[in-house]
């Protein structure tokens, strides 16, 4: 890991409230991810399984967690499995934990080693009468590869079928849309590194620039202050491309006169940053060009004061598109007989905004958290409407990161005073 070590209490406290949402007589079983083959020898870059790092700040893999409260013999109580490292390993292929070192990251006192899991999980597992589980259950996730979590679910089952299985997902999704104050100080420390990596943008960009050169600027901005790299797969798309909503190929050259649309986030500690922002490739925004982004601006500002206790995220989606049909007819974009004829459906603005505004956001760039449940405070959500006028070849998306207070929201942006109005992004790149 590049990133300076967490404060294990952020773990011993998530784990306190995981553990008294449990059944009693109940054990927990977390996992970490696989770390994927590439070709040949090589591997993919690691990346842990959210649960696992949420519930005990572990980044490494061939990691498992028990928790078993009830748990008759102290050490199962709260245990962590992990590799035992030994010279070869840490000669080829570095370092792993120490068992004094785990603990200092997760605060679990009791840490064994995995070689012999299966035996010392079967000496615990029968005294308890349920046994959570937790698979990836975000509503997002479209099962097309296999999973650790998913074969050991499978695996265990099969080895012990007469115990109750529960599901740790439900749990854990309302547990982790809540952030405490210390997740939300490594959040804005992505948002502030973040800030660093648009401000050396700005000054790159320029006719002529290839987008995989500002990609490589993020980059480099995010690791040199220690982040883990890109949050997701960085969106640098120039002229038409930015009216492609997932565009990643991020292979062409930039032009005079168009505008750049930069989606990207930060990762560190594992937690992400995700912002948007759209500057002209030449440094100055056509009168058209502003029009459109102003228009955004409007929207985003109105739409993140609707992000509060109490509001259902479904619902907010189709009062934030009722904002943004005002915004495209004075675009001339849409006409009022546009509006009273559309399908309610399929509304006359999804031909120009077609995605949603906001997401959970936290440890994953999509957290989890219930979508069918009323918003509460001390949740993270992006909010991120857009304008995309294919014919024009403009597309503009604009994007903050809130958080939801008791009271009023938090823009986390505004906090580290993130350039966001036209005539700022106009000045710090000229």
């Amino acid at each position: 890991m590049k990133y300076t070590q967490l404060d294990s209490s952020i773990f011993v406290e998530n784990r306190k409230r995981f553990t008294e949402k449990l059944k009693p007589g109940s054990i927990a079983i977390i996992t970490s991810n696989y770390e994927y083959s590439w070709n040949g020898d090589s591997t993919h870059k690691f990346k842990q399984n959210s649960d696992l790092f949420w519930l005990t700040g572990i980044d490494q893999e061939d990691s498992f967690l028990v928790l078993f409260p009830d748990c008759p013999i102290n050490e199962y109580k709260e245990a962590l499995f992990l590799v035992e490292t030994n010279e070869s390993i840490a000669t080829w292929n570095g370092h792993k934990y120490t068992q004094q070192e785990a603990f200092e990251t997760s605060g679990i006192k009791n840490v064994f080693w995995n070689d012999n899991f299966p035996e010392k999980l079967r000496a615990v597992i029968n005294m308890a009468e349920y046994i959570y589980l937790s698979l990836n259950e975000n509503d997002r996730y479209t099962y097309n590869s296999p999973y650790k979590a998913l074969d050991f679910a499978y695996s265990l089952k099969k080895i012990f079928p007469l115990h109750k299985y529960e599901r740790a997902a439900p749990i854990l999704q309302r547990l982790r849309s809540i952030k405490s104050e210390k997740e939300l100080a490594i959040m804005r420390h992505a948002v502030a590194i973040h800030k660093k990596a648009l401000l050396r943008v700005l000054k790159f960009v320029k006719p002529g620039v290839g987008e995989w050169e500002i990609e490589a600027e993020l980059i480099h901005e995010f690791i040199r202050n220690r982040g883990n790299g890109h949050s997701f797969a960085p969106i640098v798309a120039s002229g038409p491309s930015a009216c492609v909503l997932h565009y990643i190929e991020n292979n062409k050259v930039c032009q005079d006169g168009h505008l750049l649309l930069l989606d990207t986030g930060c990762d560190y500690a594992n937690y992400a940053s995700d912002m948007t922002r759209c500057m002209p490739v030449n440094g100055r925004f056509s009168p058209r060009q502003k029009q459109v982004y102003n228009a955004v601006l409007t929207v985003m500002r109105q739409a993140r004061e609707l992000l509060k206790p109490g509001t259902f995220l479904m619902e907010y989606h189709k009062e934030v598109g009722h904002l943004m049909e005002k915004q495209l007819v004075d675009l001339g974009l849409l006409t009022m007989n546009d509006i009273y004829k559309q399908d309610p459906n399929n509304p006359a603005y999804k031909k120009y905004f077609m995605h949603g505004t906001s997401h959970f956001l936290g440890i994953d760039v999509h957290d989890v958290g219930m979508r069918y449940e009323p918003m509460q405070a001390g949740m993270t959500f992006s909010c991120e409407p857009g304008i995309y006028i294919k014919e024009e070849g403009i597309g503009v998306r604009i994007e903050n990161e809130i958080l939801i207070g008791k009271e009023h929201f938090t823009d986390l942006m505004d906090e580290v005073q993130m350039p966001i109005e036209a005539e700022e992004i106009e000045a710090l790149m000229n």
